[in-house]
């Protein structure tokens, strides 16, 4: 019997968490996973209690032609990773991995060289997350070393986008 392997096992849950989303732009699907338990999943859409773009009908950073990457002040959305973490335990988080797939709106494909923003990824590093692993196609996937993060400080360097 062939089974998926576990990383693409994982990876496909956090694709399927990311059908929840309600950005029109990108919808991504985030879970928490460590010692083979999922601690927590995480979707984009905005703060509970607000209306989401795909309620609006709009998407303002969208309308304003903000590169991908950008300007996150101006998004309604709490992003996926962000909101895995708010539903988790830092002690479960402390050495986890989270697995991360993002999905256009228009197409249903997958998000081309996706990672996780400079503020998810400020997020990520204060969870204790170990490392990240990015869905790049079905079947294969990127793994970012969180503690790269740390030692390769982006913010000191003025770098935008992902």
């Amino acid at each position: 019997m062939n089974r998926r392997d576990k990383v693409n096992y994982y990876l496909d849950i956090a694709e399927a968490v990311a059908e929840r989303g309600t950005c029109l732009r990108r919808n991504f699907g985030a879970i928490i996973v460590k010692n083979d338990q999922i601690i927590s999943t995480g979707y984009t859409g905005a703060p509970r209690g607000r209306k989401n773009c795909s309620d609006l009908g709009y998407c303002l950073r969208e309308k304003m032609n903000i590169p991908r990457g950008e300007r996150y002040e101006l998004c309604r959305s709490v992003h996926a990773e962000a909101n895995a973490i708010i539903h988790a335990s830092r002690n479960d988080m402390i050495g986890a991995t989270l697995y991360l797939v993002g999905v256009e709106k228009r197409t249903g494909e997958l998000v081309e060289n996706a990672c996780s923003c400079s503020m998810c990824k400020r997020l990520i590093i204060n969870a204790g997350i170990e490392q990240v692993i990015v869905r790049n196609t079905p079947d294969s996937y990127t793994v970012f070393n969180v503690q790269e993060w740390i030692d390769s400080d982006e913010s000191l360097l003025g770098t935008f986008g992902y």
